[in-house]
């Protein structure tokens, strides 16, 4: 039988993916999986407690049903058993999704990632459907609650409903609301787990057990110690590390996360950040001053400590 826990504290980063000019990939950019390994790589070796691949920061929607399977393979075999590996399974249906659970739990991912059913705005039994319907895949799952992408909000109430299924173990929460920790954690006893970069302070102080986290792709190491200062309950420290991060984890809930992250990676200099595939196009002039402005900031008062 499969095992339908998952320790899920930490820092488990939802990875950026490398791509590389090719003239006949999709959009003319390949999938880079050696950049993408050594990614994984430098953020187990920073303490980050896993990875979760395929998400949307993955840019899982534009890639080939070749390439997603292949992500997860590249991203169990960088972890190497030093991590848990939570492989995105989204699907417009339920019959995608379960599938790309079940290729996940071929593969060697611990867990999944999981949005209710994509595109379609679906009513509250048939989200309830579509997670029993992924769990058969037998992996634990963690919903993810982002009602600005998917119109559908897992309210607290549905959170504990959706509890019931054996599989379900946790929730991303990205509603930007952090009093729905205390709301969850009254209705149930699933794990919350912060969401949004620039809410993780106030949603560990009210009780989420881990970070599924976007900008630890650019500051892992930074990330690590916060999360561990919040553990310990050593609450000034922590604000005094989370002020000089702030600003730029900000850019984890605009409509640009995804090119800013992967900026913010190019700046830092110690991971490749690199293009984005269409739909997501360059950042603007405005924006991409922005960022840098924002990370720049970020690396000058953390060289300052």
């Amino acid at each position: 039988m499969t095992d339908k826990t998952m320790d899920l504290g930490g820092v488990v980063v939802a990875t950026t993916l490398a791509f590389k000019e090719d003239a006949s990939a999709p959009a003319g950019l390949a999938v880079d999986y050696d950049k993408f390994g050594e990614h994984i790589d430098f953020l187990i070796s920073n303490g980050c407690r896993g990875v979760g691949p395929n998400g949307s920061l993955g840019e899982y929607s534009s890639l080939t049903d070749d390439e997603r399977r292949k992500v997860i393979q590249v991203a169990v075999d960088a972890v190497d058993g030093r991590g848990i590996v939570v492989a995105g399974a989204h699907g417009v249906g339920s019959h995608q999704a379960r599938k790309w659970a079940e290729y996940a739990a071929e593969d060697g991912a611990d867990g999944v990632l999981l949005l209710p059913p994509t595109i379609y705005k679906a009513n509250e039994d048939e989200v309830f459907a579509h997670y029993a319907e992924v769990a058969k895949a037998g992996l634990p799952i963690m919903m993810y609650n982002n009602p600005f992408d998917t119109k559908v909000d897992l309210t607290p109430d549905l959170i504990a409903r959706l509890a019931e299924i054996p599989e379900v173990v946790a929730v991303k929460e990205f509603s930007c609301d952090v009093r729905r920790v205390f709301e969850i954690k009254e209705k149930t006893d699933i794990d919350v787990i912060a969401g949004a970069d620039d809410h993780l302070f106030e949603m560990m102080v009210d009780g989420a057990v881990g970070w599924f986290a976007g900008y630890p792709n650019a500051f892992p190491k930074e990330a690590v110690e916060l999360y561990n200062l919040m553990v310990a309950g050593e609450w000034h420290k922590a604000r005094d590390l989370y002020q000089y991060l702030v600003a730029v984890f900000r850019w984890d809930t605009k409509t640009e996360f995804v090119q800013a992250i992967k900026l913010s990676m190019d700046i830092c200099g110690n991971s490749y950040g690199g293009p984005t595939r269409p739909p997501r196009g360059l950042l603007s002039a405005a924006n991409e001053a922005q960022v840098r402005a924002d990370t720049e900031r970020a690396l000058a008062a953390l060289a300052t400590r």
